[in-house]
């Protein structure tokens, strides 16, 4: 990366200026999933380009609004990003692996067209933040040298807090060097007068011997003696393990533990968090948790896909909005078939719906991303299984034609997928369902249903 060093200056001049030139995104609310119908829920999840996002947010007001942002961009690993999902057949024979692609971390440009892309962008982190704001910025050894000096130059060296070491054991290693085991999270603080709340962990003491010092208290646990100590720097945490109930299979997620932590020290509860590198929606899950707002963005379809279906798991109500083109790079929707039906009930104020998906299946021209020798078999698997390849179907029994407001979320599991639901529904129903793929692909449909007398 050393043929950027020449540029730094003009490469933090031209990303200012991006940065105050940027256009903001027109952004459209596609849908409004756990809140009341006439709520419009204040955390948000976005698909779109998070530049255009955070422009809109400052010309909307949001200027100085956010207690923390979290950034979690590519690493400037010259790598694609996949993930592999492993399915089982209705018999429970597990399948080849498919792969799914998340996204690019190659540059074209090379260091300095990386380096551009992340620094306007930086800009935008410190005209969002509050004067008590906090900003992380989570990388590794590729590049987080450099992307410290711009940092230094826009936020003030002063406001660097910490530099903290996020290490862990999952990964592969090498003959040829030591193995790369930990992150770096640059915590930067906007003003001196940045909001933190210390965390303590164990001090384990020498020989785990009670040291019985004067005022000092000491506790004990299957290892030893110890003490209490403000923590330090470097942070030991187990990545996302293959069998966690926390895994989405989005590639590089990150453990809700590791942002926990963060949130824990510089939020309050009902504090304003953001991520605008979202990917599976890891700072949205645990703030979800923690009682913190938050806003979610990413620009890539198979991680606002995921980043939704966790936060409907968890409960959450927020608004999905898309930029008027955030599907342009969809393959087009898949297909599928569903059955519906409206029965009449004694209350003649209320009906019951019942809908049953029967079909899907890819989009036009999509292939499964499987090695030919083996596709007969995951073909054979889809024919005797059709919604094998759906991810999570949703439901809107009363329509408006203009939001979707989903009450009723059906997810894959260990065990499949559900593929019926029914709802009791005040006045004439009006079915709208959503059904998303394991790629990411998605198709929106209107049924139009008329009650009927229910059969004896």
């Amino acid at each position: 990366m050393k043929e950027c060093i020449p540029n730094l200056r003009d490469i933090l001049e031209t990303g200012r200026k991006t940065w105050e030139n940027a256009a903001p995104a027109e952004l459209r609310t596609a849908e409004i999933c756990g809140a009341a119908r006439s709520c419009l829920p204040e955390n948000r999840l976005l698909r779109a380009d998070n530049l255009g996002v955070m422009k809109s947010c400052a010309l909307n007001g949001q200027s100085g609004a956010f207690d923390l942002i979290y950034a979690d961009p590519p690493f400037f690993s010259r790598m694609n990003y996949g993930a592999e999902i492993k399915l089982k057949s209705a018999g429970g024979t597990t399948l080849p692996a498919l792969r799914r692609e998340a996204y690019s971390d190659a540059w074209d440009g090379g260091p300095e067209a990386y380096l551009r892309m992340l620094v306007p962008r930086f800009f935008g982190f410190r005209e969002l933040l509050s004067q008590t704001g906090c900003l992380w910025v989570h990388l590794d050894w590729h590049a987080v040298h450099y992307v410290k000096i711009l940092l230094d130059a826009i936020f003030g060296e002063e406001n660097l807090i910490n530099e903290v070491i996020w290490t862990y054991k999952s990964g592969g290693v090498s003959r040829r060097r030591f193995a790369r085991k930990h992150d770096t999270l640059l915590f930067y603080a906007k003003t001196k007068n940045y909001y933190f709340k210390p965390q303590q962990e164990k001090s384990y003491n020498r020989g785990l011997k009670p040291y019985r010092f004067k005022g000092v208290k000491e506790y004990r646990d299957e290892q030893g003696w110890y003490t209490l100590v403000n923590m330090k720097d470097v942070w030991q945490l187990d990545m996302v393990g293959r069998t966690s109930a926390e895994r989405t299979g989005y590639a590089t997620q990150k453990p809700e533990a590791l942002i926990a932590r963060i949130l824990e020290s510089c939020t309050r509860e009902g504090d304003l968090c953001a991520d605008f590198f979202g990917g599976s929606g890891t700072l949205a899950a645990a703030a979800e948790r923690m009682g913190r707002r938050w806003l979610l963005c990413d620009s890539g379809r198979l991680a606002a896909i995921n980043a939704q279906k966790r936060m409907l798991g968890l409960g959450a109500a927020f608004s999905v909005l898309a930029d008027a083109g955030a599907d342009a790079d969809g393959a087009g929707p898949g297909d599928f078939e569903a059955e519906c039906r409206a029965e009449r009930t004694a209350d003649p104020s209320k009906t019951r719906v019942t809908l049953r998906l029967l079909r899907y299946g890819l989009p036009a021209g999509s292939a499964l991303p499987v090695d030919a020798r083996r596709r007969p078999l995951v073909e054979d698997a889809l024919r005797s299984d059709p919604l094998l390849l759906v991810d999570y179907w949703s439901v809107d029994f009363n329509c408006d034609g203009e939001r979707f407001r989903p009450r009723i979320c059906l997810c894959r599991d260990a065990g499949g997928i559900e593929d019926r639901c029914e709802s009791l529904i005040e006045g004439e129903p009006r079915v709208a369902v959503r059904v998303v793929d394991i790629f990411g692909n998605e198709n929106f449909k209107e049924f139009a249903v008329r009650a009927q007398d229910p059969a004896f």
